[in-house]
Order: structure tokens, then C-alpha cells, then sequence
């Protein structure tokens, strides 16, 4: 995979979409450079270089790793977002999040802990620690 040149400020110049549209259930893992689209349903995990946006009738089951999300339908497992993660009023979430920025609509159901911050320096500090 080729390395991206300069600054994109959480955007990729030549992004892709995937969809996985309602009806579509996927069990294994997702690595894109571009932004995905959940309507269907995901048991795996999820690394996106792009945004994410889960869909009313979306439903992940795993990680999550990217860098903006919208979560209008159902998450559970560990969120880590260095962007911002946008709770949609219909949005269900049961895991624990790390953002850098928490966005939530009334009406939205959260369960477990939330820290917000850096969160990209904060994984570059504790992967340093880590190779110590």
C-alpha cells in the first residue's frame, strides 16, 4: 500500500465509498483507505482511513477504528475515533469510546466509558510506552 504525501486533514484526495446495504450480513474484518457505508450488518472489525457511517439499520459488532463516524444505528464493541464521533438521535452504542470530539443527538443510547481529548496522541504515547 502506497503511503498518502502531505497534510489531508482527515480526508483522502482519491477516497472510495463501500456500501454494505441492508439485507447484507458480512462476518470478518474491514480495512479501507476510503469512507464505508453500513446499512446491513458487520460481526468484525473495522479500520477506516476515511469516515464511517452507520446507518439506522446498521448493526457492527467489533472495533472500530477511524477517523469520523456517524452512528445512526446500532455499535457494540471498543470505538476509537481521532476525529469526531457523531450520535445520531436513533444511534444505540454499548462499548467504550476514545475521540477526540463527542457529538450526541437527544435521544441517543450510550453505554460504557468515554474519553476525549488527543486521542491521536494519546495512542502514539501508549504505543511508545508499549515498545519500551
Amino acid at each position: 500500500m502506497a503511503k498518502q504525501s502531505g497534510k489531508s486533514y482527515g480526508e483522502l484526495q482519491n477516497q472510495s465509498i463501500n456500501i454494505i446495504s441492508e439485507g447484507t450480513l458480512i462476518n470478518g474484518d474491514i480495512s479501507s483507505n476510503g469512507d464505508i457505508r453500513i446499512d446491513g450488518e458487520l460481526v468484525g472489525n473495522i479500520k477506516a482511513k476515511g469516515r464511517l457511517v452507520i446507518g439506522p439499520k446498521g448493526k457492527v459488532n467489533g472495533e472500530v477504528n477511524c477517523n469520523n463516524i456517524e452512528v445512526s444505528g446500532f455499535l457494540k464493541g471498543k470505538l476509537t475515533v481521532y476525529e469526531l464521533v457523531t450520535m445520531k438521535a436513533s444511534a444505540k452504542i454499548e462499548g467504550d469510546i476514545i475521540a477526540g470530539k463527542l457529538s450526541v443527538e437527544p435521544g441517543s443510547i450510550f453505554t460504557g466509558n468515554c474519553t476525549m481529548g488527543d486521542s491521536k496522541g494519546k495512542n502514539e504515547k501508549a504505543q511508545t510506552k508499549e515498545q519500551k
